[in-house]
């Protein structure tokens, strides 16, 4: 029997310790989706179990970038030609990667499905899973939401807005224009240990960035604390319903 390491532990053992310790990592994860879905499957809610993605994009964004021109009154640059920008061109929304794609509104979905892989649900109502809350910032938890003939983005993200306090912020963005944003309220709710958080407002267009959204804090923003409050074993339930409307209010009640 030939052992391996300084404690003599055989190598077929290490080899089933390994596989085993794999085996209980996806039960886990299985477990959690049971438990999600045990919960909610009583309001007819489709569950999703959405897995964090450490944030590369802290460079400045294409968005960014052109709002700042835009201020100072410079247009953006064109990208290795002479060319006049296409205004109807927008920047890729993905909070996730600075990426240098450009295209019209229409197809946004499409290039964050194909090229970011970001999962989209249709629903009403939807529970969005986030797993893994205790990952250190930045990270980011993102899906797709079709509802009412539009495409939504929710985003939660955990940032250091100050240092060594990070935060949990949240928001849905149509993928539309800030015209079509209008006509829809979106709601946020976290429910448990017979506590209740809700945030109701309407949703900001794609075209403002994601970024701009959290800066400003017109979005669900929780601290730590209450992050694990409302968390069951590291992963945090959040309950999305949209719906139309032509009166609109934000409002964070508990």
């Amino acid at each position: 029997m030939r052992l391996n390491g300084s404690r003599g532990i055989p190598a077929h053992q290490q080899r089933y310790a390994l596989c085993f310790g794999a085996v209980l990592d996806l039960i886990h994860l299985r477990f959690q989706h049971y438990k999600a879905k045990r919960v909610f499957s009583a309001a007819g809610q489709l569950v999703c179990v959405v897995n964090p993605t450490h944030s590369l994009k802290y460079a400045p964004t294409l968005c960014a970038a052109a709002q700042t021109s835009t201020e100072r009154g410079i247009l953006p640059p064109c990208h290795h030609h002479e060319a006049v920008h296409d205004p109807e061109l927008v920047p890729c929304m993905c909070p996730l990667f600075s990426c240098p794609w450009e295209g019209h509104l229409e197809v946004v979905v499409s290039h964050l499905r194909q090229t970011h892989h970001i999962n989209i649900l249709q629903g009403a109502e939807i529970v969005f899973l986030a797993t893994d809350m205790h990952l250190p910032a930045p990270t980011d938890w993102i899906i797709m939401h079709s509802c009412l003939g539009h495409q939504f983005l929710l985003v939660l993200r955990k940032q250091e807005k100050y240092e060594g306090h990070p935060q949990f912020f949240a928001t849905m963005m149509l993928i539309g224009t800030p015209t079509q944003a209008d006509n829809f309220t979106y709601r946020l709710e976290l429910n448990r240990n017979q506590r209740r958080l809700k945030w109701e407002a309407t949703p900001r267009s794609v075209l403002e960035c994601v970024d701009s959204v959290i800066s400003d804090g017109d979005c669900l923003v929780l601290n730590t604390s209450l992050a694990q409050l409302f968390s069951d074993n590291g992963s945090l339930a959040i309950g999305i319903a949209i719906t139309t409307s032509k009166v609109h209010n934000s409002e964070a009640e508990m």
